[in-house]
């Protein structure tokens, strides 16, 4: 595969990269992925106040990565892209293998 373009990298990083890069944002994916909620529902999920998660619900929603879907008077928030979850999966076994390597280089 070729290096990509600085102009797709940098709508890579603006779309995507900057959407996960809180970790409550990642909390809410993962939460959304096992089920699809409305904000009450991640509230209570989550243990965190009702304006940060509307907060972070809306960077997500602007970027794309879920959907909103009105049910009577609530909102159901979904993942938009399955696929998030698979990467952010892979991203985690890495790390766990990092952190492996530097331990093991430590002791």
């Amino acid at each position: 595969m070729a290096v990509p373009s600085n102009e797709e990298l940098e709508l890579l990083h603006r779309n995507i990269c900057q959407a996960v890069g809180d970790p409550k944002r990642i909390q809410i994916l993962y939460a959304l992925h096992e089920q699809p909620r409305n904000v009450n529902a991640l509230v209570e999920a989550l243990n965190t106040p009702q304006p940060t998660i509307s907060r972070h619900l809306a960077i997500l929603r602007e970027r794309g990565l879920v959907t909103a879907e009105r049910d009577g008077t609530s909102v159901i928030y979904r993942v938009a892209e399955p696929r998030m979850i698979e990467i952010l999966d892979v991203m985690r076994q890495m790390l766990r293998g990092l952190l492996e390597k530097q331990s093991s280089v430590v002791e």
